[in-house]
């Protein structure tokens, strides 16, 4: 979602929010400890971020549950996408990424 309250096209700024749902569809509980996105904007500028949890958690998800988080992304063009993924440790000790497929980032009406 476009936020154009946060943002400021003549300087360049475009400002985004989000929504992730992240469900374990597994038979045992796994907790996120890290978040790896690759944020490509419409002139090929990459920013990589990577860091703990997400959002300032890092939440065990049980079998069957679900986690859902919003955040952010500024931008320097209207349009961008974002891609990368979770790492997880499920509760027998098994580490394992959650690969986060390619979104699209764009101001309302820049795509048909």
């Amino acid at each position: 979602m476009y936020l154009p309250e946060q943002s400021d096209p003549s300087s360049q700024r475009f400002a985004f929010a989000y929504t992730i749902t992240i469900r374990n569809v597994g038979t045992i509980a796994a907790r996120l400890t890290h978040r790896h996105w690759v944020i490509t904007d419409a002139s090929d500028s990459v920013q990589e971020v990577n860091g703990e949890g997400v959002v300032g958690e890092t939440p065990t998800i049980e079998p069957g549950e679900q986690y859902v988080y919003t955040s952010g992304a500024m931008l320097t063009t209207s349009v961008g996408t974002m891609h990368g993924h979770y790492d997880f440790v499920a509760s027998d000790g098994h580490r394992f990424e959650a690969e986060i497929p390619v979104f699209t980032l764009s101001i309302p009406r820049t795509l048909h």
